[in-house]
């Protein structure tokens, strides 16, 4: 018997975004892998007020197409999976906002800001790229053990981007010196992926995985967090 496995996509759906035309293809794709029944809604992010809009979903998926309506609700949703352990994957605006969320409620940082938003921000941790990364593909690499490249079954990947902004350099030592660990890097060596140690799956890209699926291939990652799920709710069930 499948699974049944219901994902809350925490964003601004927008059917121009080719990230939002992949997920749900994405979606269908990894729940054939990972042989489970999906269920997806697109929340808005203003609609993100407390917890309650987002508890009753499996996972967490913050989607790209930054900035939000509401930085904040993003934020909760992310938090939320964090600290209550919800298997949580967060794509190029969802990156952004999970290195966000982690360095105003973890490393105490309340002046936190994202640049594109807050220009004139004392400690701005997302910054414009060196160089833009719209509509670009490019080589990734994974750290070897890490829950990237144990997703993809190798140590690098070709994925595509529509970005701007990353992590400001100026802060990366702070921000990954603790359990929030680096998991990937592009050739030039710059921060492409995060993961949080001793939580279930907790994995932000600055990349966009789901843009496999247009092409028919199912992404690694997708899968890997519907498998994170589904163990989740094999012990839940377990334990009853």
């Amino acid at each position: 018997m499948k699974s049944s496995i219901s994902i809350g996509l925490i964003g601004d759906h927008n059917a121009a975004v080719v990230a939002h035309q992949a997920i749900p293809r994405a979606l269908e794709l990894a729940g054939e892998r990972a042989t489970a029944a999906v269920r997806y809604e697109w929340i808005p992010t203003e609609e993100v007020e407390d917890e309650s809009r987002i508890r009753g979903f499996d996972g967490l998926w913050c989607i790209p197409a930054s900035p939000y309506r509401s930085m904040e609700g993003a934020l909760r949703a992310i938090r939320f999976a964090r600290e209550q352990r919800r298997p949580f994957l967060g794509t190029c605006g969802g990156f952004q906002h999970a290195i966000i969320e982690y360095a105003r409620n973890v490393l105490g940082w309340a002046d936190a800001e994202h640049a594109e938003t807050a220009p004139n921000a004392k400690r701005p941790v997302i910054t414009p790229l060196a160089c833009a990364l719209v509509e670009k593909t490019d080589t990734v690499r994974f750290y070897e053990g890490s829950l990237v490249a144990l997703a993809y079954g190798g140590l690098e990947a070709s994925e595509g981007y529509h970005c701007s902004y990353g992590i400001n350099p100026e802060f990366l030592s702070a921000i990954v010196s603790g359990p929030l660990r680096v998991s990937a890097r592009d050739r030039a060596g710059e921060v492409r992926a995060v993961e949080l140690e001793g939580h279930p799956f907790f994995v932000a890209t600055l990349f966009q995985p789901e843009r496999a699926a247009l092409t028919g291939r199912t992404p690694p990652l997708a899968t890997a967090f519907f498998r994170a799920i589904v163990a989740m709710q094999t012990r839940t069930s377990a334990a009853l």
